[in-house]
């Protein structure tokens, strides 16, 4: 069985081939690739594997972006760190999907279904792209300050700071309100095309980001949006690339 890897982070791939070879020998990673332009290059140019396993997100975008450029018709495994939404979706387009951190027990499910079902010939990957699109991330937060809570879409949020244990959200006039979420939830709700994760206090939407500018030991300093001020955020060396391709995503 030869197998593909799509998957921006070694140790996942590294644990996901160590995982397959002690659960079917016959399993042959022929090829770990990092990103969606490397795909898109390698499925043109060479025969399609038996299964492929792609994380949904990687640091150049979704994977469904692959599948627009390849009209893809052999199995897929999805992996993924989202919980929760759409993933009903996967199912319908895929063998299974796979929760991070992969497990034993769920892949050799997964590999159960792959060996016992029938893949449809047809199957239509671009339409996920589509599903996936329109899942429900966050349109809006109720928010609160003092006694006053407030609804604010998140198109009208600039960022998210974590303060100690609190996590405020800055909006477009720079009012500052508590949310009752942390940062790590908050990243499976918020779109992430719109919004990064600039290090352990912030998130950000890409519209708040008034300035870059180059900073000590190859990070970076950015002037996020404030009402009529700005507030400065360092970013961290091992930050700065998937950054970068997050904003010319």
């Amino acid at each position: 069985m030869r197998v593909v890897i799509i998957e921006d982070e070694q140790l996942a791939a590294e644990r996901l081939v160590y995982l397959l070879k002690q659960l079917d020998t016959s399993a042959e990673v022929v090829k770990h690739l990092f990103s969606i332009e490397e795909s898109v290059k390698w499925l043109k140019e060479n025969p399609w594997p038996d299964l492929m396993f792609p994380d949904i997100q990687l640091a150049d975008g979704f994977c469904f972006e692959i599948f627009k450029e390849v009209d893809y018709k052999k199995p897929v495994i999805f992996t993924t760190a989202y919980n929760q939404y759409a993933l009903d979706a996967f199912k319908l387009f895929s063998i299974d999907y796979l929760l991070k951190p992969v497990t034993s027990d769920s892949l050799k499910a997964a590999l159960e279904k792959f060996k016992t079902l029938q893949p449809a010939a047809n199957v239509n990957y671009k339409q996920l792209s589509t599903v996936f699109d329109e899942a429900s991330f966050k349109s809006r937060f109720l928010a609160r300050a003092g006694q006053k809570m407030f609804f604010v879409a998140s198109n009208e949020v600039n960022y998210f700071q974590a303060d100690d244990k609190i996590v405020f959200l800055i909006d477009r006039e720079g009012n500052r309100l508590v949310v009752d979420y942390t940062l790590e939830k908050l990243q499976d709700l918020l779109n992430p095309k719109e919004f990064f994760r600039l290090n352990r206090q912030v998130i950000a939407r890409y519209t708040s980001i008034a300035q870059i500018k180059p900073y000590v030991n190859s990070r970076l300093k950015l002037l996020l949006r404030n009402g009529t001020k700005t507030e400065e955020v360092i970013l961290s060396r091992e930050r700065v690339q998937d950054f970068k391709l997050w904003a010319e995503a």
